[in-house]
């Protein structure tokens, strides 16, 4: 791990009951609680990460990690599972608000819709009014970013970073030829052969296959990954992916003309989810949109291995907005008097510290 992401950076798990549903959230960053945090100290913008298929936050925490400390640690990332995607350990207290959606009023929550609301449900219940919101959408998030824009469009967002979005054709990219077989003919299959092979299988033998892999990986987790072995978040994961491979055919050019100047698309040269020629045809569609194809070589599953490169993507992508000096000050204000950021310095790599004169506080490189 690199050496800056090494520094103690605070990442806080918390399982929420979002649309009556368990729900992870890490939070990167002092802030835990920002609806219940009416002081002037608390930050004015969030930055919302949305996983891709399966929604396993913890994978996302070294991009999390980067991208807050390449802006300089003044706003809080946080990171959504999807529902039924994981369960809470039996040590650990899952958090209920009164404002919480009934799950009966969601209906298919583990479905394709289901997810949209559910992460309608968790920012409308759990994140301020008044908040501004950065959203990050990787691989099928990203269509669910898209669709909080058109679902919830009192939501205050000012940008959203579409990451190896499979937001049209996924039956038709070349993994979903193979997948769609799999996940919507022989989908009973999979379930079967999950409970059969997971469901008896000792926690510890689980724990040290997850030890193994992250071992191979290269990674470190403090967060339990015992939810990708499973049954019940496999077999949901399996769900959701055949419902993709049915549902997210057609791409919504409404909802991106009516958002371009929001949304930055970054494309895979070599992704088999979302090819090439979907980015040429999506480029075409939209010459003046900010659609960018990838020069480095990323793969779809850049969080294992790249999330160095993308977070110092994404950083450069946010500058613009983030020198909105309307809001800006006082998010800066925020680092310098918030006693739980005593520790949280400021580094000039990215953003400048000077609080007077004009309002530009990003450093040129």
């Amino acid at each position: 791990m690199d050496s800056e992401l090494k520094e103690d950076i605070p990442v806080h798990e918390e399982f929420i009951l979002c649309a009556g549903v368990e729900t992870q959230v890490l939070k990167c960053g002092p802030w835990t609680n920002l609806l219940d945090d009416q002081s002037v100290n608390r930050p004015k913008l969030l930055i919302f990460i949305i996983p891709g298929n399966p929604g396993f936050p913890t994978f996302y925490v070294p991009f999390a990690k980067a991208l807050y400390s390449l802006t300089n640690r003044r706003f809080p990332i946080w990171i959504i599972s999807h529902a039924g995607h994981t369960m809470a350990p039996k040590d650990k207290n899952v958090l209920t608000t009164s404002e919480d959606t009934n799950a009966q009023e969601i209906k298919d929550i583990y479905g394709l819709s289901g997810q949209i609301e559910h992460k309608v449900a968790f920012l409308r219940t759990h994140v301020p009014k008044e908040m501004k919101l950065v959203l990050i959408g990787h691989s099928i998030g990203s269509y669910f970013c898209l669709q909080i824009l058109k679902h919830a469009p009192e939501l205050s967002v000012i940008r959203s970073f579409l990451l190896f979005p499979t937001i049209e054709r996924m039956s038709e990219s070349p993994k979903g030829r193979i997948a769609t077989p799999l996940l919507c003919w022989f989908r009973y299959v999979l379930y079967a052969a999950g409970y059969l092979l997971f469901k008896p299988c000792p926690q510890k033998i689980k724990s040290l296959v997850i030890r193994m892999v992250l071992q191979r990986w290269n990674m470190e987790s403090k967060f339990s990954l015992m939810n990708v072995l499973e049954p019940f978040c496999l077999a949901n994961a399996a769900y959701l992916g055949g419902q993709e491979m049915m549902k997210v055919v057609e791409r919504d050019n409404e909802l991106i003309k009516e958002h371009l100047s929001k949304l930055t698309f970054y494309y895979g040269a070599t992704d088999d989810w979302c090819p090439k020629e979907y980015y040429d045809d999506i480029k075409k569609d939209f010459p003046e949109g900010d659609i960018r194809l990838c020069e480095k070589n990323l793969p779809h599953g850049f969080i294992i291995h790249f999330y160095q490169e993308m977070a110092d993507m994404v950083a450069d992508w946010l500058k613009d907005d983030l020198e909105n000096p309307s809001w800006h000050y006082h998010s800066l204000r925020t680092m310098r008097c918030c006693p739980s950021s005593q520790n949280l310095n400021l580094p000039n790599e990215r953003f400048g510290s000077d609080m007077l004169g004009n309002h530009t506080y990003w450093n040129n490189e």
